[in-house]
């Protein structure tokens, strides 16, 4: 049996760890005990030598993603423990059995416990994305792990980890069909139904993570032209419509997404909906766009995915917002998000402010919105609570 790789870690720097924090930076490591490669299984050890985790290494800033904070004797077993662990908690919230939900979050990386790992559960075909090496390393075990899981539930299995795993020892990582999939690519959501293109869509095919929000949504559309924007399939013109909204148009830049929004809506409201879409930048729209609007949605991708931009993403929002306020009607409903990891919620909201104050609008906030509990944060990773959202009364 080979000799398990030791990380050690520098005096005071183990205190994340031991207070159940999933990650080790590069900068908190002493010494290496062996030559670990992209996604081995190595411990972690104080400078005192006490062990605190096992976990997959990884060449950068975080070095070590824990997958565990007691020994691991058998990873697949580990790893196993853990899925059935998440599926549990989704099974306690009443999501594996919802008469109006098939679709759900399964496995959300670090607040499952599972690091570099997204699971997702669309009608009986699971989707999993990979972020970590050494958990696809075990890829094989997971989706063994879901037969024994989910059961006779469980359809499909499609991998789409190309997008965000570079490469495994070399070799290039390829979307497909893990099981093949025999289920239908409609999911239904509070009675609304959704066609799912998980194999070109964004992430994993769908935003599961705004499932509430946009029931929210619903209730607050009656009467209302609504303007949604990065609109992608159009879940939130679909709650809108279904409603009462009086009019939706859906922006997004990619045709694609339109296409797919036009059939969400004529699957759900039929063919005389009064809903309009535009293939065109959201910038650019907002700019040219004349039109006033009563409720406004505003859900753009990831402003700042790293520290160094954040300034530029806070000036993102401001812009963004800025504009939005100018165009809302007087007694008007904005929601507006961010979905940036490393954009805090207070800095989200002073930048919302910024943008209220540039247009001279009187505004109150009426919710804060975060993401539903399919999307669970530990909380020793706080980091984990990357949806950050308001819902604001414009005067």
């Amino acid at each position: 049996m080979a000799e398990k790789i030791r990380i050690i870690l520098k005096s005071g720097k183990d205190q994340s760890i031991r207070r159940f924090h999933p990650w080790v930076f590069s900068g908190a490591i002493k010494k290496i005990h062996g030559f670990p490669s992209e996604g081995d299984l190595v411990e972690v050890y104080s400078n005192k030598d006490e062990f605190l985790g096992a976990g997959h290494y990884a060449n950068g800033s975080i070095a070590v993603r824990i997958i565990s904070f007691k020994p691991v004797d058998n990873v697949h077993k580990t790893i196993q423990q853990n899925i059935s662990a998440a599926y549990k908690c989704r099974e306690e919230i009443g999501l594996t059995d919802h008469p109006e939900i098939n679709v759900f979050r399964m496995v959300n990386g670090e607040g499952d416990g599972l690091p570099g790992l997204i699971i997702d559960y669309y009608n009986g075909t699971v989707v999993t994305q990979f972020h970590s090496t050494g958990l696809f390393r075990e890829i094989d075990g997971v989706v063994e792990s879901l037969k024994n899981i989910v059961g006779k539930k469980l359809t499909g299995v499609y991998n789409k980890s190309s997008s965000t795993l570079t490469g495994l020892e070399g070799t290039r990582i390829l979307d497909g069909y893990l099981l093949e999939s025999a289920g239908d690519k409609e999911v239904i959501e509070y009675g609304n139904t959704f066609i799912i293109d998980w194999e070109d869509g964004q992430k994993t095919g769908f935003y599961i993570d705004q499932r509430e929000n946009r029931k929210l949504l619903g209730t607050m559309s009656a009467g209302r032209s609504v303007l949604n924007l990065f609109g992608y399939t159009g879940g939130f013109s679909v709650y809108a419509l279904r409603g009462g909204a009086k009019v939706v148009h859906t922006v997004d830049s990619s045709s694609r997404a339109i296409e797919h929004a036009n059939q969400n809506v004529q699957k759900n409201i039929g063919h005389n909906a009064e809903h309009k879409t535009f293939v065109e930048d959201v910038s650019s729209f907002l700019q040219n766009t004349t039109d006033k609007y009563d409720l406004i949605i505003a859900d753009p991708p990831a402003f700042a995915k790293h520290q160094h931009v954040l300034a530029n993403a806070l000036q993102g929002y401001k812009r963004l917002n800025t504009r939005i306020f100018e165009i809302i009607n007087p007694g008007g409903i904005v929601y507006t998000f961010s979905c940036s990891q490393v954009v805090s919620r207070e800095n989200f909201r002073k930048s919302v402010f910024a943008a209220a104050a540039n247009a001279g609008r009187k505004v109150r906030i009426l919710y804060q919105l975060s993401q539903p509990p399919d999307h669970p944060v530990s909380i020793y990773h706080p980091e984990g609570e990357y949806l950050k959202g308001l819902v604001l009364y414009v005067e």
